[in-house]
């Protein structure tokens, strides 16, 4: 079994990391000669052991800044991942890339056989893995947790990866998420003395709201903050008004032909519209297939390999599909359906044009009085009708929920209520004593919850609408106000 799976890493165990050593590393694993800005400086401060919230575009080379310092240190790295199929393409890279990797670098979710989650459980329980993938929900289940509360196993650092979902997910259906910044404290609690542990968090999209919610919610320690804005100059953004499905239908049709031989991505909004569409569109001799969540799990892993070996053109999917997928030559990309949020539709454009070259990237969308066509209209309510539904439910629910309580008892006593703790949580009434035990706080029984979700759909609704620079729109919502003063982009349907 190997242990250093770096030559140089048992030279840098206690001493800060030489410039020299960390480009060699990269140079090693990666073939990189240099880094591009800002991944050197972020690299520094993880092996400095600092907290850091770090926001690069899609594409930026978010994944190196956190896998080569976990490479280049004993000790173990837990990076806690929103998708198993971003999980299983980070690692399953890092294992083609040196087959060392394969005994130090590893993955635990829901979908794993259980001969292979047995071998990783006793790789961690034996020290020997630097990088652990895992879900939020993977990493508080009782046969993981356990083992990273033993003394003697070291852990350097928390990687929080694609950051957004904390905020986006955290207090609807993945209530997990608002449980992790009460994880470093109580790992801590069983370490030796003076044992550090870090926490850095990495997204693509985050506006100031965000970045204030996933610092909170994280206990992020005066954490050191990187930021690049999410401005491309090779990615064309075009909204267009359709008038019926019929048309819809007919725009996209029309939008795919003019991209022959381009890989592409079509998102829509559920699993019916995904296959409906597919199926149509291969009548239409292109080739395509459907991807959404309800998949067998072999079916969706093949249909990704598929896509990146250019097998399918292109992928009818719905919104998990593509994040973290190393695939640079996207050249296109179509919302079927708009999104509901700015930031999943800056995630799901930017995977376009990452290898440098031109890309479009097309949103089509119904007239604002939704009469001949109403599915935008309808989706947008059924959201904001959903939200306020969990806000009532987490209103009545605090009335019957102990001051202090066990999260799974309380969830197994009273249904529904994992996710009214986290909306507790988010409303500041609620805090996480350890990661599965909360205590109330005063005004919890009146709780007074944010309206952020519901303002930031009407923030992605006032950007398919606005008649301005579309870039420069962007820019502003995630707090690159500056920047986007002096922007011309000269390449969205607005500017042209």
């Amino acid at each position: 079994m190997i242990t250093q799976p770096i030559k140089r890493s048992s030279q840098l165990s206690n001493q800060p990391a030489s410039q020299t050593a960390i480009q060699a590393t990269l140079q090693q694993i990666w073939g990189y000669s240099s880094f591009r800005p800002p991944q050197g400086e972020i690299v520094q401060c993880l092996l400095q052991q600092r907290d850091a919230l770090i926001i690069l575009p899609t594409g930026g080379g978010k994944s190196v800044c956190f896998q080569l310092p976990a490479l280049m240190q004993p000790g173990l790295t837990l990076v806690i991942s929103p998708l198993v199929a971003l999980m299983e393409n980070q690692v399953q890279e890092l294992h083609q890339r040196d087959r060392r990797f394969q005994q130090s670098v590893a993955l635990l979710h829901s979908e794993l056989g259980r001969s292979q989650a047995n071998k990783t459980l006793w790789a961690l329980e034996h020290q020997r893995l630097r990088l652990l993938y895992l879900s939020p929900e993977t990493l508080l289940s009782p046969a993981v947790w356990d083992r990273l509360c033993k003394s003697e196993l070291k852990i350097n650092r928390l990687v929080l990866d694609e950051a957004h979902c904390l905020v986006q997910w955290g207090d609807t259906f993945r209530p997990a998420y608002y449980r992790l910044g009460a994880v470093r404290s109580a790992l801590l609690q069983a370490k030796p003395t003076g044992s550090q542990i870090a926490i850095a968090a990495f997204t693509a999209t985050a506006d100031p709201q965000a970045q204030q919610t996933i610092q909170r919610v994280l206990q992020l320690n005066q954490p050191q903050i990187f930021r690049q804005n999410p401005y491309r100059a090779n990615l064309n953004l075009n909204v267009q008004i359709v008038w019926t499905p019929r048309q819809r239908r007919s725009r996209l049709l029309q939008f795919v032909q003019a991209h022959p031989n381009q890989s592409g991505l079509v998102y829509v909004r559920s699993r019916r519209e995904s296959e409906e569409l597919a199926d149509w569109l291969t009548q239409q001799e292109f080739s395509t297939a459907a991807y959404h969540a309800g998949l067998y799990a072999g079916d969706r892993r093949q249909i990704e390999q598929d896509w990146i070996a250019n097998t399918l053109q292109f992928v009818i999917c719905t919104s998990a599909f593509g994040m973290g997928i190393n695939k640079p030559d996207v050249g296109w990309i179509v919302h079927f359906h708009a999104p509901l949020l700015l930031s999943e539709y800056v995630q799901e454009v930017g995977r376009a044009g990452r290898d440098g070259n031109p890309a479009d990237a097309l949103t089509l969308i119904s007239e604002p009085t939704g009469l001949l066509d109403p599915q935008d209209k309808q989706r947008r309510q059924f959201f904001e009708t959903q939200t306020q539904k969990q806000y009532r439910t987490a209103q009545e629910l605090v009335r019957k929920l102990p001051l202090q309580g066990e999260v799974f008892a309380v969830s197994k006593q009273f249904p529904g209520s994992a996710i009214a703790l986290s909306l507790l949580h988010q409303a500041n009434c609620l805090e996480w004593t350890d990661p599965f035990h909360y205590a109330l706080q005063p005004g919890a029984k009146s709780p007074k919850f944010s309206q952020s979700n519901i303002v930031a759909a009407q923030q992605m609704t006032d950007y398919l609408h606005t008649k301005a620079c579309r870039w420069q729109f962007l820019l502003n919502a995630f707090g690159f106000t500056r920047e986007a003063q002096t922007l011309r982009c000269g390449h969205c349907d607005n500017c042209q």
